[in-house]
């Protein structure tokens, strides 16, 4: 297929990445890493990553960014190589302190609810370190679990339950391991713990909220009697939500729960009926596991008008665009791109139906 144009808002000055030479040997070099028989031709992609590798050294970044450019597309490659056969099942990311003992009720709390999700079906992602972290690959047991390490001077070791794992992956940078907790996952389970417990769960429920991640269920668990999170939602009620700085339905995103069951609980039902999602052109396709009556449609339509930005939610086959899933019943709606903690609460109103 021709190359796309590839726009460089720096414009890379001078150098001309379409030159027919430079052309003919990145062409070359695709066609000769890809496998016979490959499953998907993703040539324009590996060709277009090629040619932003060539600028950086024409346009003469300063090693360090180098470093850093090099050091990230390793990481997501290898961690999308080990992810790639597990597509098919669904997971769950775990976050909470590492400093958690295993003594402690939040980490008898942490391997409780990892080996119900394990007896649904579910994998879990955790970050391989001690603490809560342990608690989700032990629960899980073995080969049924991912640890994303990160590099630490300090605190960090990875977990006897994961560190000689095939589902190991280490990581040096923050921000190449937390894509890969938000991205592989279905489901966020957060236990007690510390800045970077903090971190992690405000990036995901930003994510959420912005829809730059799909809808998921995000659950907030302690023990039985603590009031960790209670106190947090306190907070977030009286400096974010009271003063305007996030809308009501924000607070759809995220469920406090104390036990294990519910928690699990919390997780299944989300997709009771709801599967997945997707846009397409001007439409979001909701996929769902069965098909709504006339009736619920119409409650529905009641409920969530202002959410579409035109028309109504109303029953779709699946279009020429989507490519899995064509099985499923489904909904179509033009959908406002803003109101998702509206969309959420659609969600669950379509898990009630």
């Amino acid at each position: 297929m021709p190359p796309k144009k590839i726009t460089d808002r720096e414009g890379a000055e001078g150098f001309n990445a379409w030159d027919p030479k430079i052309l003919q040997q990145i062409d070359a070099l695709v066609a000769l890493a890809t496998p016979p028989q490959a499953a998907a031709d993703n040539s324009d992609l590996v060709r277009e990553m090629i040619v932003t590798a060539l600028k950086t050294e024409y346009s003469q970044l300063e090693r360090g960014d180098v470093k850093i450019l090099n050091r990230a597309l390793r990481e997501l490659r290898y961690g999308f190589r080990i992810f790639k056969n597990y597509r098919d099942r669904r997971k769950v990311t775990i976050f909470g302190s590492a400093r958690t003992r295993s003594h402690d009720p939040d980490y008898k709390l942490a391997l409780q609810f990892a080996r119900l999700m394990g007896k649904n079906g579910y994998m879990m992602i955790t970050g391989a370190g001690p603490g809560i972290m342990q608690a989700g690959n032990e629960g899980a047991g073995k080969g049924n679990s991912f640890g994303i390490n990160i590099r630490l001077p300090f605190e960090q070791e990875a977990n006897e339950f994961i560190s000689n794992d095939p589902l190991f992956i280490d990581c040096r940078f923050f921000f190449t391991r937390k894509l890969m907790f938000l991205k592989e996952t279905s489901a966020i389970a957060f236990f007690p713990g510390g800045f970077g417990t903090h971190d992690e769960a405000f990036e995901a429920l930003t994510l959420v909220q912005t829809g730059k991640c799909d809808p998921m269920p995000i659950v907030l668990a302690n023990a039985p009697g603590e009031d960790y999170w209670k106190d947090w939602k306190h907070f977030i009620t009286k400096q974010l939500l009271n003063k305007g700085k996030i809308s009501p339905e924000d607070m759809s995103v995220f469920r406090i729960v104390e036990t294990a069951e519910e928690a699990a609980h919390e997780i299944l039902h989300f997709y009771k009926n709801y599967h997945s999602m997707r846009f397409v052109k001007d439409d979001l396709i909701i996929r769902l596991r069965k098909a709504l009556s006339p009736a619920q449609l119409d409650q529905l339509n009641q409920a969530f008008k202002d959410i579409c930005v035109k028309g109504s939610v109303r029953e779709s086959a699946a279009l020429p665009e989507e490519m899995d899933h064509r099985e499923l019943p489904r909904i179509a709606l033009r959908f406002n791109r803003s109101g998702f903690g509206r969309l959420r609460q659609m969600i669950d109103r379509l898990n009630a139906l």
